[in-house]
């Protein structure tokens, strides 16, 4: 996945609006990205996406807009999925067995 992509804020906020993403969670998702020099692995992209609710098949759509091929996506996808077992996996559980 060594490629680099380029959109233009006015793409994503049109695909994101598109998809329901309110303007402000739109402008905080841009300010995060400027606060990374507007550079953003594209993991950590389709976390943000995440985080603003989008699901796999929205986000999907979103890279691919972006001309990132489908067997890329896929490995985007799984390891955010992978992540978020990491994370879950990783919190402490009280457990009583009786």
């Amino acid at each position: 996945m060594g490629e680099t992509f380029i959109i233009s804020r006015i793409d994503i906020k049109k695909i994101l609006t598109k998809l329901g993403i309110s303007d402000k969670s739109i402008e905080e998702l841009l300010s995060s990205m400027n606060k990374m020099h507007r550079h953003v692995n594209v993991v950590s992209f389709a976390s943000m996406l995440q985080k603003l609710g989008l699901k796999q098949q929205d986000i999907t759509n979103v890279l691919r807009r972006m001309g990132i091929e489908d067997i890329a996506i896929t490995s985007v996808l799984n390891i955010l999925d992978e992540e978020k077992i990491r994370g879950t996996l990783g919190r402490v559980v009280d457990l009583d067995i009786e």
